[in-house]
């Protein structure tokens, strides 16, 4: 039981912590009221006037609903893939018993082990890959991010699926079901909260990743939203301005997202790591 010193303490800290965390976005939002003169001389003072010519010019600039569209459809594909291969790989992993159970502990060390390695570091192999395969365009994308997401997707999955009862499998067979029937009738509807935190993770690493979009996108029409603030870098000049108003337009949707579906997170990760 906390006494009131130590509640008085514990909210002190939140309240550092919060306005650590709140106080660089703030700063980018009064940044994109600024001029490129005010940003270079005055980066931390208040702007002198709200001037909206940083969000004139950013939305003149990019083609919004496409980069918007473009980000959407990855994210979709990448996902539905994501799931149907870490749902079915996780589920033979933490549900079905194996004649060699260090088989079974192998594979799933090697799917987790992925964890370990940073994706950025594989962009060359990935980029030459693509270009065996011949894929382009968003395809491009969409594999890279399934590949370096399944270690992740496996934690969690393998996790939540490992705490759930092993009685609902034997009474789901006694009742006459099909192994199919008991993956997707059964323990599918049981896995909404880890899925719910698997694709709120997902949509947000898609929607910030900028290095393999930029290695992997060549034309315009097919660039993503984390692209976005590309545009406004020339040879021998950057707009500034340009750069934080497109990234508070671009972060803002994020925000209500993750403001929307916070609670859905820490459930998911909570029940994920009930038993390991």
């Amino acid at each position: 039981m906390l006494t009131k010193r130590s509640k008085i303490v514990m909210t002190i800290i939140m309240i550092v912590v919060t306005i650590l965390m709140v106080f660089p976005f703030l700063w980018m939002l009064l940044m994109s009221f600024k001029s490129n003169a005010e940003i270079l001389s005055h980066p931390l003072s208040w702007p002198k006037a709200l001037n909206w010519d940083n969000y004139r010019n950013a939305l003149k600039t990019l083609d919004y609903p496409r980069l918007y569209l473009n980000t959407f459809m990855v994210c979709v594909v990448s996902l539905v893939i994501e799931l149907i291969i870490t749902f079915l790989s996780s589920f033979a992993l933490a549900r079905m018993t194996y004649k060699r159970p260090g088989l079974q502990k192998a594979v799933y060390g090697f799917l987790i082990a992925g964890l370990c390695v940073s994706p950025f570091i594989l962009l060359f192999p990935v980029y030459r890959i693509n270009l065996f395969f011949g894929l382009r365009e968003q395809w491009a994308l969409v594999f890279p991010y399934v590949a370096s997401s399944i270690s992740f997707n496996t934690l969690l999955f393998v996790g939540y699926l490992k705490a759930l009862p092993v009685e609902i499998d034997e009474a789901a067979i006694i009742d006459g079901c099909s192994i199919w029937d008991l993956m997707i009738k059964v323990i599918l509807p049981m896995t909404k909260p880890v899925i719910a935190t698997v694709v709120i993770f997902n949509v947000l690493y898609i929607w910030n990743e900028y290095p393999f979009a930029s290695v992997m996108l060549r034309s315009q029409t097919d660039y993503t939203l984390s692209m976005g603030a590309s545009f406004f870098k020339g040879t021998y000049t950057v707009d500034y301005g340009g750069i934080v108003a497109s990234s508070v337009m671009i972060i803002i949707p994020e925000l209500i997202f993750y403001g929307l579906f916070q609670k859905k997170i820490v459930g998911g990760m909570v029940a994920g790591a009930v038993k390991g």
